[in-house]
């Protein structure tokens, strides 16, 4: 049974934005309506209390805590900070992570930040004309100047500062995205494929061409093009790891065994989050930081769907070179209601396209 080392954890179910293509508030799982919004301090002690057993028990040389939401910050600086010292005190060697839309950022959050060394990024999904397509106010009004402006802050303190995360959308120019993300000077750019399933497939202008591996295939030369940059592109440069023998960072790629949990604002354990885009309750577990143990966790069997590696992927994907760097694709892309999760991923014409496209700049 490999342990589990990272714990996202809901620390607030509401959202001061509202993005068409969120998977918690737009998604067919509509299980936030009836959670806490925000984790109490009883559910925090619970939580720290299972993960330092785990980690004790596996003796972990670390364990990271990402902080997530909904927008995490709606939680407020005094309770935030409160399951932030939790955690501190009881979570041996714990890292902490925590995902914003930026919005709410100022110095008195980003001095709570650097007491507890969180880093934190910030989800935005390039200039204001690419951004508000999808990431907009309740109200329908643009979110990129405030997000830009949490972003500003966090650069006059780069060691909080984690990267960004975009979705991508076929309608903004590749290239364009990438400069623009890379200007506002993270360490780690981030691009998610929009969540779909075989029964409820992405968006495209023509279903038989590999467009979003196209697009991603042109940050990649964009990225590797320009001479200044610094940063990284987790899912190119994963690309580039896998291909070449190397260990990858993310669960959507390659075969490792997952090592990531879900605690609800409740304290209900889930499966890796994202399943919400695939169907209602295909997240759950029947779990909670009460009465079960991450131990126990790790041994649910969908759980250890997600640990087998290639025995789990469809018999199409287990024959394909490339499934040591693509890993089938990530879980919740791999779902129809006719088999389930055996299935190669929505993206898998796009993975394929991708990875070709960067194998063929490396060294032979």
């Amino acid at each position: 049974m490999p342990p589990l080392r990272t714990f996202i954890l809901k620390v607030v179910n509401r959202c001061n934005i509202n993005c068409d293509y969120c998977y918690v508030f737009n998604g067919p799982d509509q299980s936030w309506r009836g959670l806490p919004v925000r984790m109490s301090v009883e559910v925090a002690h619970a939580v720290a209390q299972r993960i330092a057993e785990h980690a004790t028990a596996h003796d972990l040389d670390h364990v990271d805590v990402v902080l997530h939401g909904g927008e995490p910050l709606l939680a407020g600086p005094r309770h935030l900070g409160a399951i932030l010292q939790i955690l501190h005190d009881r979570v041996p060697s714990v890292r902490f992570e925590l995902q914003t839309n930026g919005m709410l950022l100022n110095d008195d959050w980003l001095d709570l930040f650097d007491r507890f060394d969180v880093r934190v990024g910030v989800s935005i999904d390039g200039r204001p004309t690419a951004n508000d397509r999808h990431r907009v106010s309740h109200r329908g009004r643009s979110t990129s100047d405030a997000a830009v402006r949490g972003i500003e802050l966090l650069r006059n303190r780069p060691h909080l500062f984690a990267g960004v995360l975009a979705v991508v959308d076929l309608r903004n120019d590749p290239a364009d995205v990438h400069d623009y993300l890379a200007s506002l000077g993270p360490a780690v750019i981030d691009f998610n494929l929009p969540h779909a399933t075989h029964d409820a497939p992405p968006g495209r202008t023509n279903p038989a061409e590999p467009e979003y591996g196209r697009w991603l295939s042109r940050v990649y030369d964009a990225w590797t093009s320009a001479d200044s940059y610094t940063h990284s592109v987790r899912i190119l440069e994963d690309i580039v790891a896998l291909s070449l023998g190397a260990k990858g960072s993310v669960e959507s790629l390659g075969l490792a065994p997952a090592d990531i949990v879900v605690v609800e604002s409740d304290g209900s354990i889930e499966n890796v989050d994202t399943l919400k885009a695939a169907a209602p309750g295909a997240a759950s577990l029947g779990l909670d930081v009460f009465d079960h143990s991450f131990d126990e966790v790790a041994n649910h069997p969908a759980i250890r769907r997600r640990q087998v590696g290639v025995a789990a992927l469809a018999e199409e994907c287990q024959r394909c070179p490339l499934v040591s760097v693509c890993g089938g694709g990530y879980l919740p892309h791999r779902l129809s209601a006719e088999r389930g999760y055996r299935n190669p991923s929505v993206y898998c014409q796009d993975l394929a396209h991708l990875i070709r496209h960067v194998q063929a700049t490396l060294p032979a």
